[in-house]
């Protein structure tokens, strides 16, 4: 759907506060630290945000003048590790929040002053970067201790299970095509998503719902490494919430490692779903209500579910991890303002999620979007569900 100029300038108000309201959760003295190894300082992304709006929509649309080339660089892009090759800048290193806050005060005015000059595809891309460092954000927020972080409101509060999961329920998908990709004619979309295409795919089955962290708890008694996300006190499992630990909610999604969900599903005696498997089921399958920054952490893997022939939740409530490589697909061609927003990627080291989870914003539930990480990374609101042919 179109979006006027105001409106788009209205989105891009509307991203602002979303990245806004996280930063105030940080400590002031908190956004020098850095809770993710594999990361920047958090210090980085309150620069990034704005300089990613100067350098795309004032230098690159506009050719403006810069008025602080230091910040421009500095805060440009973000990294992504291999690993063993962490970063090892300090604190020291980095300017004064009252330096970054004149920057990005100057940027916010100049920006809207020439926000409706700017070619829409850009202002497109300068509204979903920024609500998609509000997703990595709170990925990196999630690791901070919780003495360091203000309680926001709770959004969407859990309840356990209503209504009861059938066992080893799943979904049979017919042989047919999947739809990959976007076309041109359908609006904005990230390089990855281009072009349309199908891809044939054989008859299977699918899980009904999200593995469960009372389905990979039984796994991880057989001698499993437990998730990321859990932490076992004197005999019991707790989940480390965003902002309070609570007992085990065995009824959720757990949150694993590509290897962990491989692993799994192996042991199952299954295995996961390639991106165009993924795609076929997902057809005509609504959301999860736990979407677009309505909660903080996952519901029960049944919320939502009306009893219908779709699998449930299969975009919000977590992202899903696929078979599939993250790679490009025919006629792919980077965007000449972003050259390296996926090629880079394109290593065979990361691979494709497709869906939601509670902190991803409405505009990515298009089909077309694709996310994609490295098989052991474990900070990624990431869960699964098993397939079999």
């Amino acid at each position: 759907m179109l979006r006027t100029q105001t409106e788009l300038a209205c989105d891009l108000a509307a991203a602002r506060a979303q990245t806004d309201a996280l930063f105030q959760l940080v400590r002031p003295d908190s956004l020098f630290e850095r809770p993710i190894p594999e990361r920047h300082r958090m210090v980085f992304y309150l620069g990034h945000l704005e300089a990613f709006d100067w350098n795309l929509l004032a230098r690159e649309a506009l050719e403006r003048p810069s008025f602080h080339p230091t910040f421009d660089r500095l805060f440009a892009f973000g990294i992504d590790p291999p690993p063993g090759q962490l970063p090892r800048d300090q604190p020291s290193d980095w300017p004064s929040l009252a330096e970054i806050d004149r920057y990005n005060q100057r940027t916010r005015d100049e920006i809207d002053e020439l926000f409706s000059e700017v070619p829409e595809q850009l202002q497109h891309a300068a509204i979903e970067h920024r609500l998609m460092h509000a997703e990595t954000f709170a990925y990196i927020l999630h690791q901070l201790p919780y003495e360091r972080k203000a309680r926001a409101a709770s959004g969407i509060p859990y309840s356990p299970t209503t209504r009861p999961r059938e066992p080893q329920a799943c979904c049979p998908i017919p042989a047919g095509a999947a739809l990959l990709g976007r076309g041109p004619e359908e609006g904005f979309g990230w390089d990855n998503e281009f072009q349309a295409h199908t891809v044939e795919v054989p008859a299977f089955s699918i899980d009904r719902y999200k593995v469960t962290n009372g389905d990979y708890l039984e796994y991880v008694r057989e001698g499993a490494e437990a998730p990321f996300f859990w932490i076992e006190r004197g005999g019991r499992w707790f989940y480390r919430g965003m902002f309070a630990e609570v007992p085990l909610p065995l009824d959720a999604p757990v949150y694993v490692t590509w290897e962990q969900a491989d692993a799994y599903a192996r042991h199952r005696g299954s295995r996961l779903p390639s991106e165009p498997e993924w795609q076929r089921a997902a057809r005509d399958a609504p959301p999860s209500t736990n979407v677009d920054f309505r909660g903080w952490d996952p519901l029960p893997v049944t919320a939502g579910d009306t009893g219908g022939p779709a699998p449930v939740q299969m975009a919000g409530n977590g992202w899903e991890w696929t078979s599939s490589v993250f790679q490009a697909f025919p006629g792919f061609e980077p965007f000449p303002f972003y050259r390296n927003y996926s090629a880079p990627f394109f290593d065979g080291r990361h691979y494709v999620l497709k869906g939601a989870s509670p902190r991803t914003a409405a505009c990515f539930l298009r089909p077309s979007f694709r996310n994609w990480f490295r098989p052991g990374y474990p900070y990624v609101y990431a869960t699964f569900r098993l397939v079999r042919s």
